[in-house]
């Protein structure tokens, strides 16, 4: 049973990616504007927290 919820959730996943336009927020599908501050973020300015204690 868990093993469809996470192929379900990978499928939506990619759905979703695959549905926005260049220029476009995938979910909202509002159009990017050259001003906007999330155009400028890149991998390294997030912090992966590690799940194992």
């Amino acid at each position: 049973m868990k093993f469809m919820i996470w192929t379900a959730g990978i499928v939506a996943a990619f759905a979703l990616t695959a549905c926005a336009q260049d220029g476009r927020y995938p979910l909202s599908g509002e159009a990017c504007a050259p001003t906007d501050p999330v155009l400028s973020l890149d991998a390294s300015n997030y912090m992966v927290v590690p799940m194992i204690r």
